[in-house]
């Protein structure tokens, strides 16, 4: 399986995609809001991008809910994380939601043809951080813990890999890495004992990461994503994780540090990542693609075959008619969310 996922431009392939479909190294492709019009549109473009590029493509999308969901028009309205233990009595309860709120998304977003949703967020909801803030399911470290559990348990139960973002954890910066480099200034005691201990936790729960574009001077001098320390000797080495590595996306301004695309790619598959991302930049990602000249690991084709969906369909309509969707439904009350 390829190194790179890529994104599309609108609703249907283009000419120049059908192309890029066809290189063995692609891997993946993500879709965005910009894709979707309708469940019956999204799952016709996920049979197209299988048709060309063949059943090993993986199709992911961000689909967390709250500010981060993706399709809207026909899904589910999923709550931001952060309202599953504010709106509960006690943690049970709350986790009893984390857990069904991870199989409606895995059941929905399977529905329409892709693999996986990239989800869940273990960052803490610090208030400083702008961009995860109610992304998180608490404050936390142990909240985290409990809830993030129970939405990769749904998830998984509902054949769907979880990808556990962002380590070492995003939640304790305020800059924006889509629009900043942010750097994590604290001693690697704290870091290690908070942030990260989720990650630590819940290592053999999740099926893939993706590691923050956030620099952490205590501990390397790259981000984490290009570190081979975070990713070799912390997440392979002492979490003993064997899942996908995923970079975050490579156009983001935090990867800037490391160079053009062609240097981050470089960097981000020589610290251990297993497939990198570059969204919203297609010139970008074709020139990459032309230029891609360095090896994945070893396993890295294998460990991205554990991410294919086990419960693909492609019929959103049919779906919410099963009786899982239905248990669900009376169970999250959704006639008062949606």
């Amino acid at each position: 399986m390829g190194p790179l996922m890529l994104d599309l431009e609108g609703f249907e392939l283009t000419s120049r995609e059908v192309d890029m479909l066809q290189n063995p190294l692609l891997g993946g492709i993500i879709f965005f809001s910009r894709n979707y019009a309708s469940p019956q549109q999204i799952a016709e473009l996920s049979q197209a991008v299988r048709e060309v590029a063949g059943d090993d493509i993986l199709i992911a999308v961000d689909h967390e809910g709250g500010r981060v969901q993706r399709f809207r028009e026909g899904f589910t309205s999923v709550p931001a994380m952060a309202t599953i233990l504010q709106n509960a009595k006690d943690l049970s309860e709350a986790k009893a939601s984390a857990y069904r709120w991870g199989s409606l998304i895995a059941i929905e977003v399977q529905a329409v043809g892709i693999d996986f949703s990239f989800a869940p967020v273990l960052d803490l909801g610090n208030e400083i951080s702008r961009v995860i803030g109610d992304r998180a399911f608490s404050t936390k470290v142990d909240e985290v813990i409990e809830l993030g559990r129970e939405f990769i348990q749904g998830m998984n139960d509902f054949g769907m890999a979880a990808t556990a973002k962002h380590f070492p954890g995003h939640g304790s910066v305020e800059a924006d890495s889509h629009v900043d480099i942010p750097i994590d200034e604290r001693p690697r005691e704290q870091i290690i004992s908070q942030d990260m201990r989720v990650f630590a936790e819940l290592a053999q729960h999740y099926q893939a990461v993706m590691p923050a574009h956030v620099i952490y001077p205590s501990v390397d001098k790259q981000p984490a994503g290009f570190s081979e320390l975070w990713l070799q000797d912390i997440l392979r080495g002492q979490l003993d994780f064997d899942g996908v590595i995923f970079s975050d996306d490579l156009s983001m301004k935090g990867a800037e540090v490391v160079g053009g695309y062609y240097e981050r790619a470089k960097a981000a598959v020589k610290a251990g990542c297993d497939m990198v991302l570059v969204c919203n930049h297609p010139k970008e990602g074709c020139e990459l693609m032309q230029q891609f000249d360095f090896e994945q690991a070893p396993k890295s084709s294998q460990r991205l075959e554990r991410m294919k969906g086990q419960a693909l369909n492609y019929s959103l309509t049919q779906v919410q008619q099963s009786d899982d969707w239905l248990r669900l439904e009376s169970d999250l009350n959704l006639d008062k969310l949606v």
